[in-house]
């Protein structure tokens, strides 16, 4: 894919491995990375191989269907390996013996594998993950637990490594850690040089938690007393509420309301109160141009500093940086 006069031995080699319907962005982005040749730009030279053990054409997550050029052989030809991921989590294993023993070869002699989105479902059926810390797109997080405990997952963050192996979430944290491999090897100006041609931040503040949708919702079988006391709180969130508060409002005692509340949400009231007053405050930070101290009043944290500490551990960033990414006109 480089039509760069350098000479093949002298150019970074960079395999994408593909499988039957593959996710089409997760694909592109390493060979938007990579497969340029931005060599006049200081960027140093490199080679992109699009390989499957599967035969083509391959169908992709969109419809239409590609050819991979190359075969298996490319894993043991390059220096970093990139595996795309697929729309859904596979219902069944994907990994024959073939692309296994292949991944397992190219671990074993130090050939860098990074993962994007679901594709840490490949690594983790590889093995590859075992014992280490790995992340995939939020939405798959219980099923990929449920099916790879031995993996650490975490899915609060855009994308983890140790070195060697490297996983990233969904979509956009494809670029998050490409390019944060291009910067691990040669350094932050190559990085930020494929970064404006890309018109993207080099580097983004933050995990996937910001993207999580956090308020906890009340069950649509809720009784109406419980109901009466949510909805009070959720407009009053700018008072002190408590669970005593709370269990009067529903004319409960706080035991029994307590254990009503847990069943109904799923988590315990000072829990769900804390989820809706870090939801109200990322609606004001995204639709307004209000002070950071007047939306801490009015989610209820009483000064910007409370809300700085609860936002970042709920939300993965600080309400400054979560504005001047999620911020609306009007």
């Amino acid at each position: 894919m480089v039509l760069s006069m350098v000479p093949a031995r002298d150019r970074e080699r960079i395999a994408v491995l593909v499988f039957e319907g593959v996710a089409v962005f997760e694909m592109a982005v390493p060979c938007e990375v990579w497969g340029i040749d931005r060599t006049s730009q200081g960027v140093p030279a490199a080679e992109v191989r699009v390989c499957s053990a599967d035969p083509s054409p391959l169908r992709t997550n969109m419809g239409f269907s590609i050819n991979a050029t190359y075969g298996l052989e490319a894993l043991e030809w390059a220096d970093l390996i990139v595996i795309p991921g697929f729309p859904k989590p596979p219902s069944t294993r994907i990994v024959d013996d073939d692309v296994r023993t292949a991944l397992v070869d190219a671990f074993e002699r130090g050939t860098t594998i990074a993962s994007l989105c679901s594709g840490a479902y490949v690594l983790a059926q590889c093995g590859l993950l075992d014992g280490k810390t790995a992340t995939t797109h939020w939405m798959f997080a219980d099923d990929f637990t449920r099916r790879f405990p031995e993996v650490d997952l975490d899915p609060a963050v855009l994308y983890v490594g140790d070195g060697q192996v490297f996983t990233s979430a969904g979509t956009a944290a494809a670029i998050d850690l490409c390019l944060h491999l291009v910067r691990t090897k040669h350094g932050a100006e190559v990085a930020n040089t494929i970064a404006r041609r890309m018109i993207v931040p080099p580097h983004r503040d933050g995990g996937q938690a910001q993207y999580v949708e956090t308020p906890v919702p009340a069950s649509p079988d809720t009784d109406d007393d419980l109901r009466a006391a949510l909805d009070w709180a959720s407009a009053h969130l700018d008072s002190t509420i408590t669970v005593e508060i709370l269990a009067k409002r529903a004319a409960m005692t706080e035991r029994t309301f307590a254990r009503r509340f847990k069943a109904a949400t799923g988590t315990t009231p000072l829990q769900w109160v804390l989820h809706q007053r870090v939801a109200l405050a990322q609606r004001l930070l995204e639709t307004s141009d209000v002070p950071v101290e007047y939306v801490a009043h009015q989610a209820g944290f009483g000064s910007a500093t409370a809300l700085r500490q609860h936002f970042a551990r709920a939300v993965g960033t600080n309400p400054v940086s979560y504005r001047h990414t999620f911020r609306r006109a009007g």
